[in-house]
C-alpha cells in the first residue's frame, strides 16, 4: 500500500512538474469540456484512493492501542480540519496582492509553508527539548495568524473558500469516508451503501439537480456533489476487502480484478451520459480512475506481499510513508527558484520535448529523496 502511495506520488510530482507548453497530451490535463483523460487526470484520484484504502488499516492500528471509537472521531476531526486549513490558506496564497499585503504572493507563499512545517512537524519526543518544540509551534501558529492579519486580495475580499484546495478536497474526501467506516463497525455493505449514495450524488449534481443546504451549502459542495468522497469510499471498500482476505491471497485477487474491471466499464457506460472530466468531477471519470487504480494495485499486491519482492521499491515505500512532506515540500523550492530566478528548470524547453520530460522525471525522484533526507533530519509533516 505505502509503495502505490509512494509511486502515485511520484507520478504526482512529475506531472505538476510539466507546466510548459507543447508537453504530450496524455501526460497533462484534460481541458474542463474535453471527453477525455491524461495521466494527470489520474494521479489525484489515485491518491484519494489510496487515503481511502489506509482507512481500515489506519482504525484498526487505534483501536489496537485502545481508543475507542469516539476518541479515533475526533482524532479524525482533528485531522480533517487541519487539511483544510492549509488547503484554503494555500488556494489564497495565489490571491495575495503584492500591493496592498506589502509582500510577494511567493514570499506569503513561502513563509506560510514554513509556519505550516513548524507547527505540525512530528518532532522527536526528547523531553529535554520539549520547551523548544513547544515554541516553535508557537511561532507558527503566530506566524499564520499574521499573514491572515496581513492578506489582501486585489478585490478586496478576505480568504474564500473556493474550491478548497488540494488538501481541503483530500480533507471531505477524508472526513465522509471515516466517519462512514467509524459508523459501519467493519460491515462492508455499509460502506459500499454509502459509496452508492455519493455515485448517486455525483450522478444527480452533474444534472442540475442539486441538494442545497440554506447558508452552508457553499461549504459543503465537495460533499453534495459526491465525487470526491466516492472515490475515497472506494479506496475504503478495497482496503477492507484486503484486510479481510489476507490470508487468502488468490481470492482476493479474484475479487480485485472482478471489481476493477466493473468499475472500468462502468465508468466507459456511464460516458455515454457524462463525458469524462476531472475538472467537472464527471461519475464517468471517478469510475474509471478507480478501475484504474485497482487494477494497478493487482500486480503491486501479488509481487510485493505475495510473493514478496522488494528490491528496487523503498524509495516509494519511503515515500509513501512521508505522502504530505513529499507532497508539499517541492513547493518551497519552486517558491525560492522563482522568487530570486534561480535557473533550476534549465530543462523546460519547449524545443527539446524529450528534455523537458527527462528533467521533469528526475525532478520527481529528487524530490522523493529529498522528503527522505527532510525525514532524516526530523523534518517531516504528521497531521
Amino acid at each position: 500500500m505505502d509503495v502505490m502511495r509512494g509511486f502515485t506520488l511520484f507520478l504526482m510530482l512529475f506531472v505538476n512538474d510539466l507546466f510548459i507548453p507543447g508537453v504530450p497530451k496524455w501526460l497533462v490535463h484534460s481541458e474542463a469540456d474535453e471527453d477525455g483523460m491524461g495521466l494527470a487526470d489520474w494521479v489525484f484520484p489515485g491518491f484519494l484512493f489510496m487515503v481511502g484504502m489506509a482507512m481500515p488499516y489506519a482504525v484498526a492500528a487505534r483501536e489496537k492501542i485502545g481508543s475507542s471509537t469516539a476518541v479515533i472521531f475526533v482524532h479524525m476531526l482533528i485531522r480533517t480540519l487541519s487539511l483544510l486549513l492549509i488547503g484554503v490558506l494555500i488556494l489564497n496564497g495565489s490571491r495575495v496582492d503584492p500591493q496592498l499585503t506589502g509582500m510577494s504572493h511567493l514570499l506569503w507563499l513561502a513563509l506560510l509553508y514554513v509556519f505550516v512545517f513548524l507547527i505540525w512537524n512530528h518532532y522527536p519526543k526528547d523531553m529535554q527539548y520539549q520547551s523548544i518544540y513547544k515554541g516553535l509551534r508557537a511561532v507558527g501558529i503566530m506566524g499564520i495568524i499574521y499573514l491572515l492579519y496581513i492578506f489582501k486580495a486585489s478585490d478586496g475580499k478576505g480568504l474564500e473558500v473556493g474550491w478548497w484546495g488540494i488538501l481541503g478536497l483530500i480533507g471531505w474526501g477524508y472526513f465522509a469516508a471515516a466517519s462512514i467506516f467509524l459508523l459501519s463497525r467493519g460491515k462492508i455493505i455499509v460502506v459500499v451503501c454509502g459509496w452508492l449514495l455519493f455515485l448517486v450524488l455525483n450522478m444527480l449534481s452533474q444534472v442540475g439537480f442539486k441538494v442545497e443546504f440554506p447558508g452552508a451549502g457553499r461549504y459543503l459542495h465537495v460533499l453534495l456533489a459526491g465525487n470526491i468522497p466516492c472515490i475515497v469510499l472506494s479506496g475504503t471498500t478495497i482496503g477492507m476487502l484486503m484486510k479481510r482476505y489476507a490470508a487468502n491471497p488468490r481470492v482476493l485477487l479474484r475479487f480485485l480484478l472482478v471489481i476493477g474491471l466493473i468499475w472500468l466499464v462502468a465508468g466507459f457506460v456511464l460516458r455515454f451520459w457524462f463525458i469524462l472530466s476531472k475538472i467537472h468531477g464527471t461519475p464517468s471519470w471517478a469510475l474509471v480512475c478507480c478501475g484504474i487504480s485497482v487494477l494497478l494495485l493487482i500486480p503491486l499486491y501479488y509481487f510485493i506481499d505475495v510473493k514478496g519482492y522488494h528490491r528496487g521499491i523503498g524509495l516509494f515505500e519511503e515515500a509513501g510513508k512521508n505522502s504530505l512532506t513529499t507532497y508539499l515540500a517541492p513547493d518551497l523550492i519552486y517558491f525560492v527558484c522563482w522568487g530570486f530566478h534561480l535557473p533550476l528548470f534549465f530543462y523546460k524547453q519547449s524545443d527539446y520535448m524529450s528534455l523537458a520530460i527527462a528533467g521533469s522525471l528526475l525532478w520527481a525522484l529528487a524530490m522523493l529523496w529529498y522528503a527522505i533526507l527532510l525525514k532524516k533530519l526530523h523534518i517531516y509533516l504528521k497531521l
